[in-house]
C-alpha cells in the first residue's frame, strides 16, 4: 500500500508544479547564501593559519562550499523539469531520469544534513588545533629575523588586541617562554647573564607579557613587566589588578568567536536543509502524480501521488534485496571472468 497517499486533478497537479518551480528557484539563493558561508568561514579560518596546527578545521568550510555549488545545480536542473511538468511533449524526455534524479536528491539532503551537524560537531577538533597552534606561535614571537616566522609578532599582537586575550591559556603563559629576541638583550648585563645562566635550556625568562596583552580600560598605565612582584610597583598588587591585563587566553577566546560563527552557520544550513527537504517531497509528488495520469490525451483526470509506492518497511527490504542481488551479480561477473582465463601453456 502506498504510504501517504494524495489524489490531484489538473488544476492541484498545475499548482503543485508551479509552486515547486518557485521554491527551486528560493533554494538556488539558499545554495548560493550556503556557498557564501562557507567561503567567508575559509577566509576567518585562513586568517589566523599561523596559530592553527593543521588543516582539518577546512573540512566544514570546504563541505559547505561543495554542497551550496550542487544546491544550485540540483535546483536549477528542478526548476527547469518542473516548468516542464506540464507539458507532455517536454515532459517525455525527463520522464525515465527522474527516479535517478529523486535517488540523487535524497542523498544530497542527506549530505547536506551531515554538513550541517559537522557545523556543531567540530568544537572538539578546533579546540585542539588552536591549544597546538597558539603554543608554537608563541614560541616563534621572538623570530622577527627568521624567514617564514618574521610576521608572526604581528599576526599574535593582533590576534590579542582584536580579541581581547592574552596567551594560550591566559597571561602567565608569557612566563614560560622566551618571547624577546636574542638581539635586543644586552649580554654584558649582570642581569641578563644570571637569567640566561639560571635556566636550564638557557633562556631568558621573565615574568612580563608583550604589549598587546595590556588593557586598556586599566586606570593606571600599563604593567608588563615584574608582574609578580608587588614591590617594583608603588600601590600595586598583583593579585587584584584584574583590569591592568587581559584575563581570558587567545585559545578561549577564539574558540568562543568560531563556536559562535559555526553554530550560526550549522543553523542556517539545517534550515536550508529542511526547505530542500520539502522540495524533494514535492517532486516525489508531482513525478507520481504525472505517473498516474491514466489516459495522458485527457489532462483534466485526476492521478495519485505517494511519497513511497509501498510502506516503509516493505521499501527498506526491497532495497536491502536489491543491493543483495547487484552484489551476487557482481560476484557472478567476477567468477565468470576468472573461469574465462585459460591456464598459461607449460
Amino acid at each position: 500500500m502506498a504510504l501517504l497517499k494524495v489524489k490531484f486533478d489538473q488544476k492541484k497537479r498545475v499548482k503543485l508544479a508551479q509552486g515547486l518551480w518557485l521554491m527551486n528557484w528560493f533554494s538556488v539563493l539558499a545554495g548560493i547564501i550556503i556557498f557564501g558561508l562557507g567561503l567567508f568561514l575559509k577566509i576567518e579560518l585562513r586568517k589566523r593559519s599561523d596559530v592553527m596546527n593543521n588543516s582539518e578545521s577546512h573540512f566544514v568550510p570546504n563541505s559547505l562550499i561543495g554542497v551550496g555549488v550542487l544546491s544550485c545545480v540540483f535546483n536549477s536542473l528542478a526548476g527547469k523539469i518542473c516548468y516542464d511538468a506540464l507539458d507532455p511533449a517536454k515532459y517525455a524526455k525527463w520522464k525515465p531520469w527522474l527516479k535517478p534524479y529523486l535517488a540523487v536528491c535524497v542523498l544530497f539532503n542527506v549530505t547536506l544534513f551531515l554538513v550541517a551537524l559537522c557545523c556543531f560537531l567540530l568544537r572538539g577538533s578546533l579546540e585542539s588545533t588552536l591549544a597546538h597552534g597558539l603554543k608554537n606561535g608563541m614560541k616563534f614571537y621572538r623570530d622577527t629575523d627568521t624567514p617564514g616566522r618574521c610576521f608572526m609578532k604581528k599576526t599574535i599582537d593582533m590576534l590579542q588586541i582584536e580579541f581581547k586575550c592574552c596567551g594560550n591559556n591566559g597571561f602567565r603563559d608569557w612566563f614560560e617562554i622566551q618571547w624577546i629576541s636574542n638581539r635586543y638583550l644586552d649580554f654584558s648585563s649582570k642581569e641578563v647573564k644570571d637569567r640566561v645562566k639560571s635556566n636550564v635550556d638557557g633562556r631568558y625568562l621573565v615574568d612580563g607579557v608583550p604589549f598587546s596583552c595590556c588593557n586598556p580600560n586599566s586606570p593606571r598605565p600599563c604593567i608588563q613587566y615584574q608582574l609578580t612582584n608587588n614591590s617594583a610597583h608603588y600601590s600595586y598588587d598583583h593579585q587584584t589588578e584584574e583590569l591592568n591585563l587581559w584575563l581570558r587566553g587567545c585559545r578561549a577566546a577564539l574558540l568562543s568567536y568560531y563556536s559562535n560563527l559555526m553554530n550560526t552557520i550549522g543553523a542556517v544550513t539545517l534550515l536550508v536543509w529542511l526547505f530542500e527537504a520539502t522540495v524533494t517531497v514535492g517532486l516525489r509528488y508531482l513525478h507520481t502524480a504525472l505517473e498516474g495520469v491514466a489516459n495522458p490525451e485527457d489532462p483534466e483526470c485526476e492521478s495519485e501521488g505517494w511519497l513511497l509506492e509501498k510502506s516503509v518497511p516493505e521499501t527498506w527490504k526491497a532495497f536491502l534485496e536489491s543491493v543483495k542481488k547487484l552484489g551476487q551479480g557482481n560476484q557472478v561477473e567476477a567468477e565468470g571472468e576468472d573461469a574465462g582465463q585459460a591456464p598459461a601453456a607449460g
